[in-house]
C-alpha cells in the first residue's frame, strides 16, 4: 500500500484516486495513518451487508431452544454517591 502525506495527497489528489483503483492508498498525518482511499469497487465489497443480526441468530442450532437459561449479574454497575 502506498503512503501519502496529507499535503501531498492533498496536492495529487487526482493521482491518488487513481492508484486507489487498484490498491488502498494510505493518508497520513504527522506520521501516523489517518484515512485509507480504496476503490468504489472495494467499499461496496466490504459494505455489503451479509445479513440481518436476526438472520444470523436464526439460523443458530440454538433458535428454538427452551432449555437455555442465563443468569444476570444482579449488582450496581456503578457506586451511587449522593
Amino acid at each position: 500500500m502506498h503512503s501519502w502525506q496529507m499535503q501531498e495527497a492533498k496536492a495529487h489528489i487526482s493521482e491518488l484516486v487513481k492508484r486507489a483503483q487498484s490498491q488502498p492508498q494510505d493518508i497520513t498525518l504527522h506520521g501516523k495513518s489517518v484515512a485509507v482511499v480504496i476503490s468504489r469497487e472495494a467499499f461496496d465489497k466490504l459494505s455489503q451487508a451479509k445479513d440481518s443480526l436476526v438472520g444470523f441468530m436464526r439460523r443458530s442450532p440454538l433458535y428454538g431452544a427452551d432449555d437455555i437459561f442465563f443468569e444476570r449479574d444482579q449488582s450496581l454497575t456503578r457506586e451511587v454517591i449522593f
